[in-house]
């Protein structure tokens, strides 16, 4: 599965269109923890998170994730959307809890 086909599943918006649509999805990594994130996330990995801030964004380049997913409700601040346009990341956003955007991103990527 590509990150572009997340751009089409309803349960998450997309915040900002990254330039890795085409990105292959390796699994996904649900992590509040930057420090953990940074070190643990594997390569290409949808990154489902609540800390939605400017440092999210620099862990998600830096650890090389697919995209990244804000859940329960978190969204990104203007400065932090105008990084993400600036880096080219990803970045989607829904109300449902981490794990269960966590376990449709699996279910998609298992179906």
């Amino acid at each position: 599965m590509k990150v572009e086909e997340l751009v089409e599943f309803e349960e998450f918006r997309l915040l900002n269109e990254g330039n890795n649509l085409k990105r292959e999805i390796s699994v996904p990594y649900c992590c509040d923890l930057l420090s953990i994130a940074m070190s643990k996330m594997p390569e290409n990995a949808v990154w489902i998170t609540v800390m939605a801030n400017i440092n999210t964004l620099a862990v998600a380049a830096l650890a090389e994730a697919a995209c990244v997913i804000l859940a329960e409700g978190s969204r990104l601040d203007e400065p932090a959307i105008i990084k993400a346009k600036e880096q080219g990341i990803t970045v989607f956003y829904t109300d449902q809890p981490v794990f269960e955007a966590a376990l449709l991103v699996y279910k998609k990527l298992n179906a």
